[in-house]
C-alpha cells in the first residue's frame, strides 16, 4: 500500500486510497451521515402517503401561501375548462357530437353539484393535495339523461395504500391495486367510504372491488413503474410548516412587545433597604390593575415619589427579514410548481422582462402536465366512455363507429388562452405569422379556447347584422382593407 509523504496528527502514515470519480458518491465525514435510500418508486411511498396527505391538507387549510399557491396554480392548469373539439371528415357529426357533450357536461356529476369542467378542477385539488384523484366512471340508468354516464370523484384515502396481499385469482395487489404479470392494473380495491368518515351508517373498512375499466386513476408518475401519487407539495411540506411557526412566533413577539408602552421602575440604591411596594401596589408584592398608568394623549400623570419611566423599545424584525422570507418562499415556489409572484401576490420586483420569463417558464411546466396528465388521463378516457355510451345507446346512429373508433375519437382539447403582457405586440405577432404561412387562423383561435368554425360563424353574423341595420364599423375587414389599412400596425 502507498502512503503520503504527510502524517496525521497520530503520527501515523495516512495511505492512499483510490479516487472516486463522482464527489457526491464519496463516503468521508463530510457525507457520512447523508441518509439515502434505494426503495423502489412504490416503497418510498409505501407507508409515507398518509402522513404526506394529511400534512399537505393542514397546510392548505390554515396555511395562507399554501392554499393561495394552490388556487392560483389550479385556475391557471384548468381555468373556466379543458373542452374539447371533435376532428372527423363529417361535420354534421362533429356538430352533433359537440351539441350532445354540452348538455351532458351539466348532468355528468353524480352528486349533481359541478360540471365536468368543475370535476376537473377537483381532480387537480387532489393532485395537489394527494398526489392523486380516483373517477368512477357510473352508467346510470336514469332515462331522463343525454348520456346516461355519470362520473364519481373520490378522494386519494378510498385507495388503501396499506392493502396489500394475493388475490384469490392469483393477481398481486399492491397498494390497493390489483395487477397482473406485467403490473397492468386489473381493478382497483376502494373503501365503500371514505374511511375518515365517522357518520352513523359508514361502512368503516368495507371495501368493493371495481375493474380498471370503470376507473380513471389520475396522477403523474415520477418513476417508472410508480402505481401511486405523490403530493405535489411533499418536497415543501417541513420548510412550509417551520416557516409559518417561525413567521408566527415573530408576530406573537411583536404582538406582546407592542403590549407594553412602557416600565415604572424603582431608582433607589439597595443599600438604603427600602421596600419597593411602599410606593406602588399592594405590600404582598402582587400587582393588580392599579399597578399599571394608562397613558392617553394631552395627559402627565404623576408618578410616586422615586419611580422613573423606562419606555418600551421592541427589537425590530430587522433589515433581513424581508429579504429572508422572499428566499424562502421563492423556494417553496419553485417546489409548488408556481411562480413567487403567484404564492405571494407581491409585484414589487417584477418588470416587464422578469415577469414575461416567469409566465414562458410558468406555461411550458403547466402545457406539459395539461397534455401528459388532465388530457391523457382524465379528458381522453372520458370522451371514450362517452362516445361508447352514445353509440352503444343508440343516442346517435352508430353508422361506423365500432369498426373505425379512431375517426370518432380524434379530438382536440382546448384550454383557456394564456393572458397577454402586451396585447398589441401579440396580435401583431399572430397577423405576421397568419399571414406568413407559420401558423393559421385555426391554430390561433385554439390557442385562444375557442373553435375556428364559432367564431367565423360570429363574424359572419356580426357582419350580416351591420348590413342590414346599415351600420359601418371599422371592426370589418372589409372596410379597412378599402381604407389602405393593412396591418394593425397602421392604425
Amino acid at each position: 500500500m502507498k502512503y503520503l509523504s504527510i502524517l496525521d496528527s497520530h503520527g501515523h502514515k495516512i495511505p492512499i486510497r483510490a479516487s472516486v470519480d463522482h464527489e457526491g458518491a464519496t463516503t468521508g465525514r463530510r457525507l457520512s451521515y447523508w441518509g439515502t435510500s434505494t426503495s423502489g418508486a412504490n416503497t418510498a411511498l409505501y407507508g409515507n402517503l398518509t402522513t404526506l396527505r394529511s400534512r399537505s391538507r393542514e397546510l392548505l387549510r390554515n396555511n395562507p401561501n399554501a392554499s393561495g399557491g394552490m388556487e392560483d396554480y389550479i385556475a391557471t392548469l384548468i381555468g373556466t375548462g379543458i373542452s374539447p373539439r371533435w376532428q372527423t371528415d363529417d361535420k354534421k357529426i362533429n356538430k352533433a357530437l359537440l351539441d350532445l357533450w354540452n348538455e351532458w357536461v351539466d348532468e355528468c356529476d353524480v352528486y349533481n353539484r359541478l360540471n365536468f369542467y368543475g370535476l376537473q378542477s377537483l381532480c387537480a385539488r387532489g393532485l395537489f393535495d394527494a398526489g392523486e384523484s380516483i373517477v368512477r366512471f357510473i352508467r346510470s340508468v336514469n332515462k331522463q339523461m343525454t348520456v346516461p354516464l355519470q362520473l364519481q370523484v373520490l378522494e386519494a384515502d378510498h385507495l388503501d395504500e396499506g392493502y396489500n396481499t394475493i388475490a384469490e385469482n392469483g393477481n398481486s395487489i399492491r397498494m390497493g391495486i390489483e395487477v397482473d404479470s406485467m403490473g397492468v392494473p386489473i381493478a382497483y380495491h376502494l373503501y365503500k367510504d371514505h374511511p375518515g368518515e365517522s357518520f352513523i351508517g359508514v361502512s368503516v373498512g368495507q371495501k368493493i372491488r371495481v375493474i380498471a375499466q370503470d376507473i380513471a386513476h389520475i396522477f403523474k408518475p415520477d418513476r417508472a413503474g410508480q402505481m401511486r401519487g405523490r403530493p405535489k407539495m411533499a418536497s415543501v411540506i417541513l420548510k412550509l410548516h417551520d416557516l409559518d411557526q417561525y413567521d408566527d412566533a415573530e408576530l406573537v413577539r411583536k404582538k406582546g412587545a407592542a403590549m407594553f408602552g412602557g416600565f415604572i421602575y424603582e431608582d433607589v440604591p439597595r443599600t438604603e433597604h427600602v421596600n419597593p411596594y411602599d410606593y406602588i401596589g399592594e405590600q404582598d408584592g402582587n400587582y393588580t390593575d392599579e399597578d399599571i398608568i394608562a397613558l392617553e394623549p394631552g395627559t402627565y400623570p404623576r408618578l410616586p415619589k422615586g419611580l422613573k419611566v423606562e419606555f418600551s423599545k421592541p427589537v425590530d424584525v430587522g433589515e433581513s427579514y424581508d429579504s429572508w422570507m422572499k428566499k424562502q418562499l421563492r423556494d417553496v415556489a419553485k417546489g409548488m410548481g408556481i411562480t413567487y409572484e403567484q404564492i405571494t401576490g407581491d409585484l414589487s420586483g417584477v418588470n416587464f422582462s422578469s415577469i414575461r420569463a416567469g409566465i414562458n417558464d410558468l406555461r411550458r411546466r403547466v402545457t406539459q402536465f395539461q397534455q401528459e396528465i388532465i388530457i391523457f388521463q382524465l379528458c381522453r378516457r372520458t370522451v371514450n366512455e362517452f362516445l361508447n355510451t352514445v353509440f352503444l345507446n343508440n343516442i346517435l346512429p352508430a353508422k361506423d363507429y365500432f369498426s373505425n373508433k379512431r375517426k370518432y375519437r380524434n379530438v382536440i382539447w382546448n384550454t383557456d388562452e394564456w393572458p397577454s403582457i402586451q396585447p398589441l405586440v401579440d396580435a401583431q405577432a399572430n397577423l405576421l405569422n397568419v399571414r406568413s404561412g407559420f401558423n393559421s387562423r385555426s391554430g390561433i383561435v385554439a390557442g385562444k379556447g375557442m373553435d375556428v368554425e364559432d367564431v367565423d360563424k360570429e363574424n359572419a353574423d356580426d357582419r350580416k347584422r351591420e348590413t342590414d341595420l346599415g351600420l359601418t364599423y371599422q371592426t370589418n375587414p372589409a372596410i379597412n382593407l378599402k381604407n389602405g389599412e393593412t396591418s394593425i400596425a397602421s392604425e
